[in-house]
């Protein structure tokens, strides 16, 4: 009997009836399935969407060039944390310029499903439809003295020149498995970690059940011998009913090292090290140290510069020559490489000390009379 097949068929339509889904696709194709699929439920997911956000929220934004007071608006953590989960998640981020007394007051984070661009007769965006219930909203991307309004960051799209792409789309076929593989798990162990087997009717005189009997018979299973809550119970057979035990292989049993495979591909969309996300048998890192450093070197802080860069760009138009950079001193996962950089520069004697001083990001000695 094909009993797993039977199992699997039966859990396909449940899974293809998902919103979003179709059976010539049966992983999540719309931005909101994909949403729900890989953020809200699925536990890797949710966990490396907030890794990955509140590191670059924890990160100190100064102004390297220009007015401290642009690195304030920006510099804030719930408005940093936002801009990158927004990035990740939908591969756009928009955030409102909000004005008072003629200069830019607060950096305001706009849902970046609700927000549609408007193009001009060349393609470019000139205004955004911030849709929210009934109402829509037109934001011009300039004010009438060509300021910027609105500041879009979008994430790198091969596909699209407006609008970015953000990781769902790679993740949700592993976030779809791992989420399945959970529900056959859970499907097993209410049923006491195991199929229930098989009852077969042989009578002497090779009668069959009548109707009412088969459906007594599957009445009394399901009420007392189905379920966690009946896991190991002894069955009462009548003449003619023999029951059958069916096993699990280890191929049906290796659940395990599918979620791990599928946990694995998840953390590789959204830049993680997988050790950071609890996943054993790791082998690229030595430890949770060089996997910290490596999440921070390859992922956080490449995608909070492109934040700063887009920032500082839109904020010259207020204040002026503007370049807002991030303090990766006060970042203790690279401690031990901003070490090794002050000891190559402090035994370099071919160069000055003002040289020594500006490649570690210093200004340069007072000198009298200056």
């Amino acid at each position: 009997m094909r009993w797993f097949g039977r199992k699997s068929a039966d859990l396909a339509p449940l899974f293809l009836s998902l919103p979003g889904m179709d059976e010539r696709n049966p992983f999540p194709t719309t931005h909101q399935a994909q949403l729900r699929e890989v953020f809200l439920g699925n536990p890797v997911g949710q966990r490396a969407v907030r890794l990955v956000a509140g590191a670059v929220g924890s990160l100190k934004v100064y102004a390297l060039e220009g007015e401290q007071k642009a690195a304030d608006l920006i510099g804030r953590a719930s408005l940093l944390e936002q801009v990158a989960a927004s990035l990740l998640l939908h591969g756009n981020a928009y955030l409102q310029v909000v004005e008072a007394l003629g200069v830019p007051a607060e950096l305001f984070v706009l849902a970046a499903d609700k927000v549609t661009p408007e193009p001009d007769e060349r393609g470019w965006p000139r205004a955004y439809h911030y849709k929210v219930g009934r109402k829509t909203s037109r934001i011009s991307r300039h004010d009438a003295i060509e300021r910027v309004q609105l500041i879009h960051i979008k994430a790198l799209n091969p596909l699209q020149d407006q609008l970015g792409l953000g990781c769902l789309e790679a993740a949700s076929p592993a976030a779809a498995i791992h989420n399945r593989a959970s529900r056959w798990n859970k499907a097993l162990l209410d049923n006491a970690a195991r199929p229930s087997g098989a009852l077969s009717y042989e009578p002497a005189d090779g009668a069959a059940l009548s109707a009412a009997q088969f459906a007594r018979l599957r009445e009394e299973i399901d009420r007392q011998f189905c379920g966690s809550d009946n896991a190991g119970r002894p069955m009462l057979l009548e003449g003619g009913l023999k029951w059958q035990s069916l096993g699990l292989t280890p191929t049906d049993m290796d659940f395990v090292a599918i979620k791990e495979a599928a946990a694995r591909d998840i953390a590789l969309a959204f830049g993680i090290p997988p050790v950071l996300l609890g996943l054993p048998g790791d082998t690229a890192f030595a430890n949770l140290r060089e996997a910290g450093r490596s999440l921070y070197r390859q992922t956080v802080l490449p995608l909070a510069e492109r934040i700063m860069s887009e920032v500082s760009e839109a904020l010259k138009d207020w204040f002026g020559p503007l370049r807002l950079a991030i303090d990766t001193d006060a970042i203790s996962e690279l401690a031990e490489d901003r070490e090794r950089l002050w000891q190559m520069v402090s035994q370099a004697d071919f160069i000055s000390a003002d040289e020594k001083r500006e490649m570690l990001g210093f200004a340069p000695l007072a000198r009298p009379g200056h």
